[in-house]
């Protein structure tokens, strides 16, 4: 299975779905993302999803609801814990704190 996030206002991850590989297959039989993304799109009515990976095989974290996608990274960052003295490891792009 394939997992895609919705994408909703300020890049937040409003949900992922789980869609079959079969549906990311292009003529060639290779898996494209943009073949899942209209496949959502067609199934849902929202067109921005943004593919992502449990085993953080892309785009650094897997998307949970609350994460951002940031397009200049190119990946999901997950939010920010609650108090002072965290910072943004930006080699792995996960909060720690100082």
């Amino acid at each position: 299975m394939a997992n895609f996030a919705k994408i909703g206002l300020n890049n937040k991850v409003t949900g992922v779905f789980s869609v079959h590989n079969n549906e990311l297959l292009d003529s060639e039989g290779v898996e494209q993302e943009i073949n899942g993304i209209d496949f959502l799109t067609k199934l849902t009515g929202w067109a921005i999803w943004v593919q992502t990976s449990y085993n953080a095989n892309f785009r650094k974290n897997y998307a949970s609801i609350g994460c951002t996608y940031d397009e200049d990274r190119d990946a999901f960052i997950p939010p920010k814990p609650s108090g002072d003295g965290w910072v943004l490891n930006e080699e792995t792009l996960t909060w720690e704190n100082e």
